[in-house]
């Protein structure tokens, strides 16, 4: 079994890798639907490719290919591979509720975990905004490749939106890991798990057979010095302290 061309030069060779023991993986519209087979067994596949801004059609497709998943086998692993710039800013998918589709393919996820399955993320290409948000980053780990970009917003969007001079926020995306893109420092603030370079499917096997004991990336920040007050102020909110 392999996967259908795309004009990503990466994904055929990502796809082998992760998955040796094969897989049939469709891409429509640079959206990712399918199965693999990994040494625990089989597991569901979506994601994105070239770095395609997630647009409603796009959430549908996902949302129906993890809906479909937890009803054949509840506990059957979902894989999400991510590549996005992020969300689609077109009339017709704002006019439509983008962020209603979001919420769908988000909860569709959810109602997966809740039955059961393990969710796992690698970010293989760039990963940005509501298209990572409205699936990616639902899984229980999220992991990325070293060349991966991710980031929440480009710093000259920031400013923008901030009202803040871009050097003033240059400044501080060196010394502080919350206002800088890149791989290393979403490490450094717990929302990115770990960098996967080597044996990517000895990796996902290592993953999904880690255990989820709720979301800890605050904790992770904290431990990584990438977040210092996060997880702290967290507690207190919960503790009824704040």
């Amino acid at each position: 079994m392999t996967a259908q061309p795309a004009s990503s030069p990466a994904l055929a060779p990502l796809l082998d890798a992760l998955f040796p023991a094969g897989h049939a993986i469709a891409v429509h519209d640079a959206v990712l639907t399918g199965t693999a087979s990994i040494a625990a067994g089989e597991v569901t596949v979506i994601g994105t490719t070239d770095k395609i801004e997630v647009g409603v059609d796009h959430a549908l497709r996902l949302a129906e290919t993890v809906l479909a998943s937890t009803a054949a086998d509840p506990q059957r692993p979902i894989v999400m591979l991510v590549d996005t710039a992020g969300q689609r800013l077109a009339r017709r998918d704002e006019l439509l509720g983008i962020n209603g589709y979001f919420a769908h393919l988000a909860q569709s996820l959810d109602l997966a975990r809740r039955r059961g399955a393990r969710l796992v993320t690698l970010v293989y290409g760039e990963s940005v905004s509501g298209g990572f948000l409205s699936f990616g980053l639902m899984a229980d780990h999220i992991h990325a490749l070293p060349s991966a970009q991710v980031r929440v917003m480009d710093l000259r969007a920031m400013a923008r939106v901030t009202k803040q001079p871009l050097e003033k926020l240059q400044a501080l995306s060196q010394s502080s890991p919350v206002f800088a893109p890149g791989v290393e420092n979403y490490v450094a603030m717990g929302a990115v798990q770990s960098v996967w370079d080597g044996d990517l499917a000895a990796a996902l096997l290592q993953s999904l057979a880690a255990p989820v004991d709720g979301d800890r990336r605050a904790v992770r920040g904290a431990e990584r010095g990438g977040r210092g007050l996060a997880a702290s102020v967290a507690a207190r909110v919960a503790a009824g302290d704040a």
